[in-house]
């Protein structure tokens, strides 16, 4: 069996009897029942997900897959496809807004190279803040509007180096992961996957991006239909790695690897945004049981992120307008997570403190 069925079939549901445990713990605390709201929610969550009523969190850290797309050359996107590694750049420089909110999460950073589509290395400082990943599998994609975007090779490698990716962090103390991207033009393949897997029109799912004017909108949603029109039989056999290959992207699948590799071993993975919640959708795909595990960190400002987490009866735990990827999401909703299970631990029951119950 490969690595990536091993993991997939590894993936069990959430522990009920933890889940019933936390409640109990959580009814009991010198509050109101439910009167912390999201907070014991998250507590509730993590712990059902470790299996264990007492696990803590500790080592956060955020996974920001790259990749680029070749659906760019369709003029998809604002800005040109040379940004994505001076992107990757500026994350290894620490200038970019996940290094900040990173570090305001006390969470560590990896950025991998899944994807871009030329060598990132002469782009790198000497000394990088950031560490930066060499797993390319190839240069960039093809432009899902013409081709598919990957071979079934390429497509299983990339989720593979997700998988390695993320057991490395595992094995290393993390019990808590966030995912990110980088990808000039990736709304465009996440998009088309929502459409894909949900059953959501091009209208209804695209976005914005970097900010495309309504001409350049409309274009995008026509270059959506087409791709899917184009691999329709593809999509009509609903095998997710087939899917993921005709329509999605490398670092796309670089993030369906690490949520699998995350779920496989019962550590919670907070989703970031757009771009993630279509990895997030697709890990789903190869076994329901991912739900469990992940937590939607925010609702995007991309105008479809709202449709597709009403199709899958999710809301996200914020809601900040925020648009920009690269994990920005996943690392303020750490510090809600985090909130959440010392709630749990370390707060009074209605008997330590010998207050009166109702």
């Amino acid at each position: 069996m490969n690595l990536l069925k091993d993991r997939a079939k590894k993936i069990e549901p959430a522990s009920i009897a933890v889940a019933e445990a936390a409640q109990q713990r959580l009814d009991m605390l010198t509050k109101p029942q439910g009167s912390l709201g999201v907070l014991e929610t998250c507590a509730k969550q993590y712990v059902a997900a470790r299996g264990d009523l007492f696990a803590k969190i500790a080592d956060p850290v955020i996974l920001t897959f790259a990749g680029d797309h070749g659906v760019a050359e369709e003029g998809v996107s604002a800005f040109p496809q040379e940004v994505t590694p001076q992107m990757v750049a500026n994350f290894a420089n620490g200038g970019a807004a996940i290094n900040v909110l990173s570090k305001h999460a006390g969470a560590k950073l990896k950025v991998i190279d899944v994807g871009v589509a030329c060598d990132i290395i002469p782009f790198l400082p000497v000394n990088p803040e950031a560490a930066v990943l060499h797993h390319k599998v190839a240069l960039g994609t093809a432009n899902i509007a013409r081709e598919a975007a990957m071979t079934i090779d390429d497509a299983e490698k990339a989720l593979n180096v997700g998988i390695h990716v993320v057991e490395d962090e595992i094995s290393a103390g993390s019990t808590l992961i966030g995912t990110g991207d980088m990808g000039i033009a990736n709304t465009t393949p996440s998009a088309a996957l929502y459409s894909a897997f949900l059953g959501i029109s091009p209208v209804d799912i695209a976005g914005r991006g970097t900010g495309i004017d309504d001409t350049r909108l409309t274009h995008k949603i026509k270059i959506i239909q087409q791709a899917l029109d184009l691999h329709k039989e593809i999509i009509k056999g609903g095998n997710p790695l087939e899917i993921l290959a005709a329509v999605g992207g490398f670092e796309i699948a670089g993030i369906c690897g690490a949520i699998i590799g995350a779920a496989a071993n019962r550590v919670p993975i907070v989703i970031d945004g757009f771009i993630s919640g279509a990895a997030a959708i697709t890990a789903m795909q190869f076994n329901a049981n991912v739900k469990d595990y992940c937590f939607f960190s925010h609702l995007s400002a991309e105008a479809g992120h709202i449709n597709a987490m009403k199709a899958l009866g999710i809301k996200p735990i914020l809601d900040l307008n925020l648009r920009l990827g690269e994990g920005t999401g996943a690392a303020l909703a750490f510090n809600l997570i985090e909130a959440g299970v010392k709630i749990m631990h370390e707060m009074a029951t209605f008997k330590d403190a010998g207050v009166s119950e109702e």
